[in-house]
Parts: C-alpha cells; structure tokens; sequence
C-alpha cells in the first residue's frame, strides 16, 4: 500500500527561505529513502507538525519508555493525536553518549546510521544541547533492539532526568595548540566514574561535567556546567618577538596601528605594550587569559608551560533564579600525575555528594550555593577559602578595608603550612 501524503503548505514555507531546512531533510526521507517504514513514518510525522502548526498546540506527551537495567536515557514521545497520525503515534528520542571530543570515524557514523535506520526513523542531530547524539524517532520496541545493537560496538546511553548528565569536552590538544590539559582524560574519568549516576536517576536534577582545554572555554563550560574544568597556565605567557614583527610587517604600513587597535588596547587589563621596535610587552601579573591576543597572533603567543586546571562551579542557564555562571573553587590545579586526576574525581563527589543530600527538588547547584552561600558550600565539600574564588566584580566601591591586612597574612600562614606539610 502507498504511503499516505499529507498536505503541509505552512510547513512548505519553512524551506522557502535562504538557509537549509529541517523540513527538507524529512522530506527527503520520506520521499527518497528505500524502507517503506521510514518513508511512512516521516510522511506522518510531517502531518502532526503541520497539525501543530495550524492548531498553535503540541501534541506529544511523555511516559515511561527505558531499556534493561537503566533509568533514563530515553525521552519518552507519544502521540496524543495518535488516531489521526498511527505511523508515528511512538515517535521516542534516545539518547546516545558521543566519545570524548566528539572524534568519529567516517566507518563508525556509517555504522550508527545504519542500526538507527534499522529501528527508527533515519532522523539524527549530532549533537543535542546536552552533548548526546540525539536519535530522533522510534516505537517502543524499537528502543531495546537499538540499544542492544549500538552497545555492542562500545556506545552507551546518555543521561536524561535527575542525573549526572553526559560529560562534553572540546577537540583539545588533538587539535589545538592552545590546550592546557588532557582534556579528554578528564572527560572520560568522569564519565567512567559516574556512568551508575548517570543512567539512574536519583539526584535533586541534573548535573552537568564539561571540560574546556583553555580558557576560551569552547564547550561554554562556565555558562552551562555545574562543575567547569577549563585548562590554563600559571607562568608567563610565551612570545615570539620574530613572529609579532613579522604580523605587523605583513599588514604594510598600517600593520603597527592595526595591532595598536585590535590587540593591546582591546586587553581588558592593560597588560600589552607595544614597544618602539616593534616588540611587544605582557605584563603577566595582571593578565587575566582571556585569550583575545593568542587568537589574533596565535604564531606570536601562546600559553605558558606551567598547565593547570582552573574548577568553577554553578553555571546554568534559565531556571528559579535566570542564568549564572560558574564560581572559581579551584584557582589552579595541577594535572600531571595519577593521584591530581584521582583528586580531581574526589572533588566531583564530594559536591554532587553534598548537593544531593541539601538541594532542594529541581534545584541546580548553583541555585543551591546561591541559596545557601558559597561559604557554606566550601565547607560543605571540604575546600578552603581562597581570595581568587571570584564569581564577579564587587559591585560596590564603598567596601571596608579594616581588618584586611590581619585576615591576609592568616591566608598566607595557611598557605605557607600547608606548603611545608
């Protein structure tokens, strides 16, 4: 029997203007793909969307729907409108952890495509705002087959619900000469540590790992991670005298102007000085790494050799209280040997430990440190007090010096103790 064609002329101007449209894609499947159950799955997919469309209503509902021996990982879809539209009355989304630093190989994406255009719809994003592989479309039936399928060559569901969510981390020193860190090392100790955290739900809501290998913090770690790993470097940073020379020289006559404007006078600190002869002078003390110069002259500058972490926690975006990004913890952690790695997952249990026993229902940690105070949180997981811990600038200027001096050189006693311990 033919598929049914629904008519989509609301959906038809989706794909009308300049950019590439998601419509066209299912189109193409529907029109184009060589199993009968695909094409008639999309067919009636495209015909609830335009229902949707002209109703100005949803109609997809949740349920249960998971797989032997985990909690989550699937997202439940069914239709409401199920009588009208049968061939995707189940249309589930699940969830699939990608490999640290998203690396495929050109075989292994084949070879996803084809289980999921065996037990679903065809219809992939790579990758969702939580970091999974999003595998859009199947019945219920078809999600154990998958799974089964996928976890057979190595791949795992991802989190979904009150859980450890799936870790991200950005293409790292495989790729960029900017990195500071293994990023993904760290990625996959965390993911390795936490896996029952993350495939069964039992947490106040979600916590998210993200790890970035530098400060220009390409997985957005600090404004969407409850726990931020960023790389960086506590030494000076490294300068090519013969490289700056030869980017101006290559900008003509203009080229020391050009650099003037969009190089040292766009460092918020005022840290780069652009000398007479045509060398340039950073002043580390106050350099803050925001990383503006290393991108414009990468061959010029780059980080120093002394790497690090630096840990913040409590970013998010919109929930109770708007969108806030991540604390400073952890000025600077050094990353060289088994036991700063061992540590580092220490510290991840020690705050999802803590949030988990006094957050409150649907609660993210940084709603909880804002609840509660950051004093209290670092109490809570067992982490000093240290005056680099910034969340953002004082907002007021009338602020009170006395007793400064006394509490500063009690920081540095404690510093200095523990130095020699």
């Amino acid at each position: 029997m033919a598929k049914k064609i629904y008519e989509t002329p609301m959906l038809d101007e989706l794909e009308s203007g300049p950019w590439p449209s998601f419509i066209s894609g299912i189109k193409k499947l529907r029109d184009d793909h060589p199993d009968e159950r695909i094409q008639e799955v999309t067919s009636s997919l495209l015909g609830q969307l335009e229902h949707s469309y002209e109703t100005r209503k949803g109609y997809w509902k949740g349920g249960t729907v998971s797989v032997f021996g985990y909690g989550g990982g699937i997202i439940p879809r069914f239709s409401e409108v199920g009588s009208a539209f049968p061939e995707s009355k189940e249309f589930h989304t699940i969830r699939v952890q990608p490999p640290a630093g998203n690396y495929y190989t050109t075989s292994m994406l084949r070879q996803l495509g084809d289980s999921w255009e065996k037990y679903g719809s065809g219809l992939q994003t790579f990758h969702g705002q939580t970091g999974n592989i999003m595998f859009i479309g199947t019945d219920t039936d078809g999600v154990q087959h998958f799974f089964d399928e996928v976890n057979e060559y190595g791949f795992d569901l991802g989190g979904a619900g009150p859980c450890v969510r799936t870790a991200m981390s950005c293409v790292g020193a495989a790729r960029c000469e900017m990195s500071c860190t293994n990023e993904h090392g760290i990625h996959r100790l965390l993911v390795n540590n936490f896996t029952d955290d993350v495939h069964r739900p039992a947490l106040p809501y979600k916590f998210k790992f993200k790890v970035s290998g530098c400060p220009n913090d390409c997985q957005n770690a600090i404004e969407r991670a409850d726990m931020a790993i960023i790389g960086t470097w506590r030494d000076d940073m490294k300068v090519n005298q013969d490289e700056v020379k030869n980017y101006i020289n290559a900008k003509g006559e203009n080229g020391r102007q050009y650099y003037l404007d969009n190089v040292v006078s766009r460092c918020p600190t005022n840290s780069l000085t652009l000398n007479d002869d045509n060398t340039l002078t950073v002043d580390n003390h106050n350099c803050v790494r925001c990383m503006h110069c290393l991108n414009v002259m990468p061959k010029a500058l780059h980080p120093g050799d002394d790497h690090g972490v630096t840990v913040l926690v409590g970013g998010k975006r919109t929930l109770k209280i708007g969108g806030l990004m991540g604390t400073v913890i952890l000025p600077f952690k050094k990353m060289d040997t088994e036991e700063d790695f061992e540590s580092l997952v220490e510290l991840a249990e020690e705050m999802i430990d803590f949030w988990a026993e006094n957050g409150l229902e649907h609660e993210r940690t940084g709603e909880m440190i804002e609840r509660i105070g950051l004093v209290n949180y670092l109490e809570g997981i067992g982490v000093e007090v240290d005056p680099n811990m910034v969340g953002h600038p004082r907002e007021s200027s009338y602020v009170r010096m006395d007793g400064w001096d006394e509490e500063a050189e009690k920081w540095f006693e404690r510093k200095a103790e523990a130095a020699s311990a």
